[in-house]
Formats: structure tokens, sequence, C-alpha cells
């Protein structure tokens, strides 16, 4: 080898021999791939000016039932509960209440069949 050219440690021959579905392929696994600048993702992107927020991207789709913003009072120790858990206490919240309207249907459904 010329003492002016570096050393070429890469496999040229195996390089050669790679076909494009297998560069395609690795490619897509790579996680640090840029995603596809489509239509659709500019769409869904935050618009900025510099520092400036010019417009939020549409962000999560809607839920087909989404949850409705409620005040009610729970007494401090239910609240301390459910918080000492961590977060998603306002979930765990809303699980228990929807696990004892279930068990209320189930009585419900047991006194008439009973009674029938």
């Amino acid at each position: 080898m010329a003492e002016n050219k570096p050393a070429t440690y890469s496999d040229l021959v195996k390089v050669d021999a790679t076909t494009d579905d297998q560069i395609a392929r690795q490619i897509a696994e790579d996680p640090d791939t840029a995603p596809q600048l489509t239509e659709d993702w500019f769409d869904k992107a935050d618009l900025h000016y510099g520092e400036t927020l010019l417009r939020r991207g549409r962000g999560r789709p809607p839920l087909d039932t989404p949850k409705k913003l409620v005040s009610i009072r729970l007494d401090q120790d239910v609240i301390e509960r459910f918080r000492a858990d961590g977060p998603g206490w306002q979930s765990r919240i809303n699980a228990a209440l929807r696990q004892h309207l279930r068990g209320k249907q189930r009585k419900r459904r047991a006194s008439r069949l009973s009674s029938s």
C-alpha cells in the first residue's frame, strides 16, 4: 500500500455484496433514522419561529369517550392514600369508582335473578 494512502478497514467485498433490500431493512431497523417528512408529519408538528411557538401540533388523537372534568370533595385521607402510590392517582380513583359500579351491577343482576 502506498505511504500517502490511508488503510481501508472495511470489508469492501461484503459492502459490494449487500443488496438494496438489505440496506433498506438496516435503515428501517436503525432507531436513529429520522421519520419520513410527509405532509401528515408536518401537519402534526409544532410550528416555531425561532423560540416562539406559533402553532401547537395536533397532539393525541381524540378519545372515543373522553373524560369529563368534574370537581368533587374527597376526604383528605383518601386523597393522601391514592397520591402515595405516585403519578396516576386520579386514574386509580376512576378505576376504583368503576370497580364499585360493576360490583353494584352484579348485585342488582343477582337480586333480579333470585326474585324471578
